[in-house]
């Protein structure tokens, strides 16, 4: 089965109101089961940031990036803030994309 590229920024969370992880990929499926199964070495594999918390698809990559980065210098709250508009209960996102 071959998957289309679809550029996506997501935020992984450790645990509600945990520590988070800003990141950019052109297949988010695959890219979130890598976190989660420890597949990226880095960051999220040493402090186990694994619950996608929220995303959003793009149109280019290009897009995505400059979100990406945009959100990474964004303050703590304001992330926060981004997820619970959308997820209030943090709920893993995983299973409603796969």
């Amino acid at each position: 089965m071959t998957r289309t590229i679809q550029p996506a920024v997501y935020i992984l969370a450790s645990a509600i109101r945990g520590t988070l992880y800003v990141g950019v990929t052109s297949d988010l499926i695959q890219r979130v089961w890598q976190h989660k199964n420890n597949q990226v070495d880095g960051f999220t594999k040493q402090y186990r940031i694994h619950g996608l918390v929220w995303y959003e698809l793009h149109g280019t990559m290009d897009s995505a990036i400059l979100r990406e980065k945009a959100i990474k210098a964004w303050k703590r709250t304001w992330k926060i803030e981004l997820i619970e508009s959308g997820n209030l209960d943090w709920r893993d996102l995983y299973p409603d994309i796969i």
